[in-house]
C-alpha cells in the first residue's frame, strides 16, 4: 500500500510530493521525496523528510471535484428519499480546495448554516472516458478523506433555482487529504466523522447506492475524467452545523484522517 502527499518545506513556495514510509500516526511519519508527475512515473530521490517539518497541501490538485448526492442507502431511507436510478451529482470549483489542518472560513456576508459532510474521495489516475464498471478500477489511482462543506441555507435561497455550486464552492469548502492511499480495501471501509470530539457519522462504504467503480463508470459516460479529478462519494446521516472554533475530523480505516477547524467568529 502506498500513501502520497504534497507539501512545501518551511520558507519555500515550491510544491513537492512524496510517499509516506511509516505506519504510525500521520504527524510522526517520514516521507520519501519524489520528482516528476504523480500520475505518470514519479521517481524517487534519496531525500527523506519528516511530515511534522512540512506544510501540507492537498494531496493532488483536481481539475474538477464531483460530489454525489443521495448515495447512502441508510440515509436515503431515513430521510424518505427515493433511491436514484443513476448517480446524482454536482461540481465543486477548484477555489474551494482546503488541505488537512487548513482553516474553514465563513464568508463575511453569510450568516446561515454551514455543515460538514464526511465522505470517501476517489482520485482518478488516468484519462477515463466511457469505461465499463469492470474496467473502472483500473482508472482509480487511490482514495482519500473528504469533508464536503456546504452553506446549506443557500441551496434553496432562490425559489426558482437551486444553488448547489455556490453553496458547495465557497473558498475552503472542499477539504480533502491528507494523503492518497492507493490500495484500500474499499468494500471494508467505514466512514466516521467526529465533531467536537464526538462521533456523529458512522456508515459503511458497502452502504453506498453506487459503489466507487459504478460511480466512475457512470460519470465517464457523461464526461471525460482526468488524472487528479476527485469524486466525493456522498455522505451518511449525522451532519450538523459547524460552529466557530470547532473541529471536524473525517476518519476512514486504512486512510489518514482529515482534520479541519472552523475559524473564529
Amino acid at each position: 500500500m502506498s500513501k502520497w502527499i504534497r507539501f512545501r518545506r518551511q520558507d519555500s513556495q515550491v510544491d513537492e510530493m512524496g510517499k509516506l514510509l511509516d505506519e504510525v500516526d500521520f504527524g510522526n511519519q517520514r516521507v520519501a521525496v519524489y520528482v516528476g508527475e504523480l500520475f505518470d512515473g514519479a521517481q524517487p530521490t534519496e531525500e527523506i523528510l519528516r511530515v511534522e517539518d512540512l506544510t501540507l497541501l492537498t494531496p493532488c490538485w483536481p481539475g474538477k471535484m464531483i460530489g454525489l448526492w443521495n448515495n447512502v442507502r441508510s440515509a436515503a431511507e431515513k430521510q424518505g428519499l427515493t433511491i436514484p436510478e443513476e448517480p446524482l451529482y454536482f461540481l465543486k470549483c477548484s477555489n474551494c480546495y482546503l488541505p488537512h489542518l487548513g482553516q474553514i472560513q465563513r464568508p463575511q456576508y453569510y450568516d446561515g448554516r454551514i455543515i460538514y459532510e464526511g465522505e470517501l474521495g476517489v482520485v482518478i489516475g488516468k484519462v477515463c472516458r466511457a469505461v465499463s464498471e469492470q474496467e473502472a478500477g483500473d482508472y482509480i489511482f487511490g482514495y482519500t478523506c473528504v469533508n464536503d462543506i456546504t452553506a446549506l441555507s443557500l441551496i434553496d435561497k432562490d425559489s426558482t433555482f437551486q444553488q448547489w455550486c455556490r453553496a458547495k464552492s465557497m473558498d475552503t469548502f472542499g477539504a480533502f487529504g491528507p494523503s492518497i492511499c492507493t490500495d484500500a480495501e474499499v468494500e471494508k471501509l467505514q466512514v466516521r466523522t467526529f465533531y467536537r470530539g464526538k462521533l456523529r457519522q458512522d456508515y459503511a462504504i458497502s452502504d453506498l447506492i453506487f459503489s466507487p467503480r459504478q460511480i466512475v463508470s457512470r460519470l465517464s459516460q457523461d464526461m471525460t475524467l482526468f488524472p487528479g479529478d476527485l469524486i466525493a462519494c456522498g455522505t451518511g446521516g449525522g451532519v450538523l452545523p459547524i460552529k466557530p472554533d470547532s473541529t471536524v475530523e473525517v476518519c476512514i480505516n486504512g486512510l489518514d484522517s482529515l482534520s479541519n477547524t472552523m475559524a473564529s467568529a
